[in-house]
């Protein structure tokens, strides 16, 4: 195997002898190289978290014991260790190991480099791993020409995503591969990270750093899981303390930085959130969810992770409307109103003062009595229409606009229902073959409740009257 391969990324020599597989990272001073490349580990044991994949049981560690490497597909989150996993799976192999981005490559320069690596197989028996990033950059046509040089084992394919594959990866590439899905780092697996970094003074080269538990605890909060993120903060930090001693006269025992240290050298940093992709509909769904439930604090919650992240608050928006009348329709008349006015509030004022509009909607929304009655009776509507076979308007309840229409018999029998007293007529206004049919079933929740007892009332009397007697027989109005 050839090692220099595999070495860690701030050596010159840690990739493929192919120049155009050297990341950009290769051609920099080492001094400038992120601390997270840097401390990237080189073996298994060095590798913090995914006990799932890599513990004595795991699926990807039990691969790792056999003779032969499938092609792999890696999908997690940012800073999770997708990169750190394809180069030591690779030491593994006696393989040559190839890296490339899909955003920086295309499928003419792949294609050279697949034909290049089918020729050596057949050459010299050694196999090529192609490690792909962000796979889910290539289209389907790009993901398409990979297909015959995996199928034929002209290479071992390892693609890395952090989007779901079953929407980003076509279906046949997926079939070919095995799926790893890895998690978010847990705030101890960084803050295990951060200590490793802190105890070696080879990574940081600043004397005197030390972080007090809060600002360690601070720092594998706010990175959610990601190991790049907090690495790159502990490199601002580790920064902002050497500027300082070059400032100030250093202390003979200098105290460990807090986290509200820690706190004023970062400043605020956005919350991680990918409004094109997953996570923007995991967050939708979770707030979607979290209203039907009636969880007030929850619905908060993933409003405020989606306004914060940048959102568009429109979108939110069209989605409490929706909402309004899915969940809770009827048993609340006025949800309706309120994600409108909401809406609304949003055109007049803007953001960030909008953002209370949406969270008085989206707490109204959460403590409404629910009905999914309305959703239920239209698709029950739409179910019928599709059958095909839709008669015709009534005669009775037609418009005559025109003399013809009237001497058709358009209009024929119609019941005006404001000349009765009871407000309602004896006329029908379903076509005969839906007689009887229902629709729409009120709950018993909140208003729809009171809408039960008005369609019960409707039911009874068309009932007597259909009995001949006007008589009400005891019920109430």
């Amino acid at each position: 195997m050839n090692k220099n391969l595999f070495s860690t990324p701030g050596d010159a020599d840690n990739q493929s002898t192919d120049p155009a597989a050297q990341p950009d990272s290769d051609v920099r001073a080492p001094g400038r190289v992120p601390l997270a490349d840097r401390m990237r580990p080189t073996t298994l044991a060095e590798v913090v978290g995914q006990e799932d994949l890599l513990g004595p049981n795991g699926a990807l560690g039990i691969l790792l014991k056999g003779d032969t490497l499938p092609s792999l597909l890696l999908w997690g989150p940012p800073g999770c260790g997708k990169t750190t996993l394809a180069r030591i799976v690779a030491q593994h192999t006696q393989a040559r190991f190839l890296e490339y981005s899909a955003v920086s490559v295309g499928s003419k320069e792949l294609k050279a480099v697949m034909a290049e690596s089918a020729k050596l197989k057949q050459a010299t028996g050694q196999g090529t791993i192609l490690f792909l990033d962000e796979i889910h950059r290539f289209n389907k046509a790009q993901q398409d020409t990979l297909l015959p040089w995996v199928e034929r084992g002209d290479i071992t394919l390892i693609g890395a995503t952090t989007e779901n594959p079953s929407f980003e990866v076509i279906s046949a590439l997926l079939s070919r591969t095995r799926l790893f899905v890895l998690k978010p780092l847990a705030p101890d697996h960084v803050r295990q990270l951060l200590r490793r970094a802190l105890d070696a003074p080879k990574w940081l080269n600043v004397e005197g750093l030390d972080l007090a538990d809060d600002a360690l605890h601070m720092l594998g909060e706010i990175c959610e899981g990601d190991a790049r993120v907090a690495l790159g903060l502990l490199e601002t930090v580790a920064s902002a303390h050497a500027a300082r001693l070059k400032e100030e006269a250093p202390l003979v025992d200098q105290a460990p930085l807090t986290a509200q240290d820690i706190g004023a050298i970062i400043q605020n940093r956005a919350a991680r959130y990918d409004k094109g992709g997953e996570e923007h509909f995991n967050i939708i769904s979770a707030l979607h969810k979290s209203m039907r439930n009636s969880d007030v604090q929850a619905s908060l919650y993933w409003l405020g992770r989606m306004l914060e992240g940048g959102e568009d608050p429109l979108y939110i928006a069209r989605r409490l409307v929706r909402f309004a009348s899915e969940d809770v329709g009827l048993a609340d008349p006025q949800a309706l109103p309120q994600t409108l006015a909401a809406r609304d509030a949003i055109h007049f004022i803007g953001m960030p003062e909008g953002a209370l509009a949406l969270s008085q909607a989206v707490v109204f929304l959460a403590l409404s009595p629910k009905s999914n009655a309305l959703y239920k009776g239209y698709k029950l509507v739409q179910k019928e229409v599709a059958k095909g076979y839709n008669p015709s308007v009534p005669m009775h309840i037609r418009n005559a606009p025109t003399r013809l229409m009237k001497g058709l018999g358009y209009g024929k029998g119609y019941q005006y229902a404001h000349d009765k007293n009871e407000g309602i007529t004896e006329m029908t206004c379903l076509p005969d073959s839906l007689q009887d049919r229902v629709f729409y079933q009120p709950g018993q929740r909140g208003f729809e409740a009171e809408l039960e007892r008005r369609m019960r009332q409707i039911t009874q009397w068309h009932q007597r009257r259909r009995q001949g007697s006007d008589e009400p027989k005891g019920e109430s109005k």
